[in-house]
């Protein structure tokens, strides 16, 4: 398979940046909502915080260079080509997913810069974006999960979208990403 994409399928840097992603943000989701099992000030709860943040970090580093990537490599053609009137909710769709991917980590670290706390990255610790503001964090705070709400809705409608594609007009927009040569 061809690192780059071609006019009938996705290359393997873009597969793999877009199944990255996915095991990126379900481990940033598992580890805010697996928190909430442990009590408060725990080496647990305070463990998965970081895990957390350190993963969003990873999808707001990652989707650059998969933005990139859209950017310089062809999209592979769907066929048997959809409707026209998709073309519009699916571009909204990606629009929505990349403002996700970039604004709800970023939100994270404007949360933390704005708590005056520190923003942890594997070993390193990343500079604050604000100075420290309690109301500013608060406001942010709301944002981000309100974008962390509508992420699951965004997700669970992409990742249905593609189902529907495979199963129900059964053309290649699945297996133009999928692992695999014969995929």
């Amino acid at each position: 398979m061809p690192l780059k994409n071609t006019e009938s399928r996705y290359g393997t840097l873009s597969i793999a940046l877009h199944w990255l992603m996915l095991i990126l943000i379900a481990g940033v989701y598992a580890c805010i909502e697996l928190r909430g099992y442990f009590p408060k000030g725990g080496d647990m709860r305070d463990l998965l915080k970081q895990w957390h943040f350190m993963l969003g970090l990873c999808v707001f580093t990652l989707v650059w260079l998969r933005l990139l990537t859209r950017a310089i490599a062809p999209t592979p053609v769907i066929k048997p080509a959809p409707p026209a009137w998709q073309a519009i909710p699916a571009k909204l769709m990606h629009l929505a997913l990349y403002t996700l991917m970039i604004g709800a980590p970023l939100a994270g670290w404007l949360i933390l810069s704005a708590a005056g706390k520190p923003i942890p990255f594997f070993g390193l610790e990343l500079p604050a974006l604000v100075g420290p503001d309690k109301a500013l964090a608060g406001q942010i705070k709301e944002w981000h999960e309100l974008a962390g709400t509508a992420g699951y809705w965004l997700i669970g409608l992409h990742a249905a979208a593609g189902l529907f594609h495979h199963f129900v007009a059964r053309d290649n927009t699945l297996t133009r990403i999928l692992p695999g040569k014969n995929a």
